[in-house]
C-alpha cells in the first residue's frame, strides 16, 4: 500500500456538498457498497452534512486542492440508552483506494468521537454471500485492519441490481464502560477544544 502523506483531513462543510456527493454517486450508481438507488440531489447532499455536524463530526480528505474522501458519524438508535454508540460510514474516490487515506479519515473520527466521550463506534457495512462485480468483502476487511470486529449479519435484507445482498453490523469500543458514565459532549464543544478546522 502506498501511503499519501500529502492528504490533510478537515472538517467538512455544506460548501464541500458538490465535491464530496461526485465520490458518493458513483458508488450508489455502479456497486452495492451503498443500498442507495437514486443519487441525492447537491441540495440533499448538503443538508444530510449539515445534520450531522450539529451532533457529529464529518471530515473530508483534501490533497492539492481536490476532496479524496469522506467519513462521518451518526447515531447507532434514537433512545437515549444509546448515546455513547455512533454508527461510522466513509466512503474514498474510488481511483484512490488503498493509499491511506480511509485509514486517515478514521483516524481523525475516532479522535473526536473519543473526546465527545462516545464509546462503541458501529458500522453497517453491505456484505455479498459471493463477491460479484457490485460488492466485495473489501470494506469488511478493512474494518478488522482498523480493529473492528464483527458482531452480526443479516441475510438477504438488501435488494439492488436484481441480486440479494447480506448487511453486516461491526463494532470497535474506544473506550471505558462505567457504572457512572461522563456525559456526551456536543460536538461543537470538542471541535473548539480540538481545534478542528
Amino acid at each position: 500500500m502506498k501511503e499519501n502523506s500529502g492528504v490533510k483531513i478537515r472538517l467538512a462543510s455544506a460548501d464541500d456538498a458538490e465535491e464530496l456527493l461526485a465520490i458518493y454517486a458513483p458508488y450508489v450508481r455502479r456497486t452495492a457498497v451503498t443500498f442507495e438507488y437514486s443519487v441525492p440531489s447537491v441540495t440533499e447532499f448538503s443538508s444530510r452534512i449539515i445534520r450531522t455536524l450539529e451532533s457529529y463530526p464529518y471530515f473530508a480528505a483534501e490533497a492539492g486542492g481536490e476532496l479524496l474522501g469522506y467519513a462521518y458519524a451518526g447515531p447507532f438508535h434514537t433512545r437515549e440508552s444509546y448515546r455513547w454508540a455512533a454508527e461510522t460510514s466513509i466512503y474514498v474516490k474510488q481511483e484512490r483506494r488503498g493509499m491511506g487515506i480511509g485509514r486517515k479519515l478514521y483516524d481523525a473520527l475516532e479522535t473526536a468521537l473519543s473526546a465527545q466521550k462516545i464509546l462503541n463506534l458501529n458500522a453497517c457495512i453491505a456484505y455479498p454471500q459471493q463477491e460479484d462485480e457490485y460488492l466485495t468483502r473489501d470494506s469488511v476487511e478493512f474494518h478488522k485492519r482498523l480493529g473492528y470486529r464483527f458482531v452480526g449479519e443479516f441475510r438477504q435484507c438488501g435488494y439492488k441490481f436484481h441480486r440479494w445482498y447480506n448487511m453486516v453490523w461491526m463494532e470497535k469500543h474506544i473506550g471505558c464502560h462505567l457504572e457512572n458514565q461522563p456525559p456526551v459532549k456536543p460536538f461543537e464543544e470538542v471541535r473548539l477544544l480540538l481545534e478542528i478546522r
